[in-house]
């Protein structure tokens, strides 16, 4: 029988109708939330800023696999606290303040503000010097993976199970990136595609071919 992709959020398992039990798959039940760089499921509250982390939070409720793609309330928006002059601090430069730059956008405010300058620097040795002294970090070293051995593709829209055996430069549909979250939108730079929904953004199909990875760290 023809095994089916589930479209629960979280889950991304392959299945068929004879062999679903209750219990055998791990979703979140409630989309999520995106403010100022932090994404959070709002089914659990688990959060991260980092979006590959982001979508590895495990399920927190369990169920059977469907394939009928979820449809999510839209949360209420979290506040917006205007901030005002008098309550940054002093010493607090107007750039680490500032929303935009803290999650590393450019603004138009503070784009041509003057770069801090080292004072260990100012004393005549060229800062490029302190940069050659640094020890050069020894590259990782490569896992040894049995051929046979299952992995998860860990590319960004890919998620399928593979056998390095089976691996090749056109065996894995991925999104190199990165996403981008901006002003309600959604979507991949990679392929200039952006939509308002986050399910939707889940089904920007793959704009890549190339091997599959399984430690993309490394």
């Amino acid at each position: 029988m023809e095994k089916l992709r589930c479209q629960r959020i979280g889950c991304n398992a392959t299945f068929t109708y004879d062999d679903n039990p209750d219990g055998s798959c791990i979703y979140h039940d409630s989309g999520p939330i995106f403010h100022d760089g932090m994404k959070e499921w709002s089914c659990c509250k688990q959060r991260s800023h980092d979006f590959s982390l982001f979508l590895e939070i495990p399920g927190c409720k369990a169920g059977k696999h469907t394939t009928e793609k979820p449809v999510f309330k839209k949360p209420a928006p979290n506040p917006r606290v205007p901030i005002s002059s008098q309550t940054l601090d002093k010493n607090e430069a107007p750039k680490e303040a500032c929303p935009r730059c803290r999650q590393g956008f450019f603004c138009s405010d503070h784009g041509s503000q003057a770069k801090s300058v080292d004072p260990k620097a100012s004393n005549g040795t060229p800062s490029e010097s302190k940069s050659v002294l640094q020890e050069v970090p020894a590259p990782p070293v490569k896992k040894i993976v049995d051929v046979n051995q299952p992995q998860i593709c860990k590319n960004k829209g890919c998620g399928q199970t593979f056998k390095e055996r089976d691996n090749h430069n056109t065996a894995c549909n991925y999104h190199p990136g990165p996403a981008i979250f901006h002003d309600r939108m959604r979507g991949w730079k990679c392929c200039d595609i952006y939509v308002k929904e986050f399910d939707e953004f889940m089904s920007i199909p793959p704009c890549t071919k190339g091997w599959h990875n399984a430690d993309p760290v490394s």
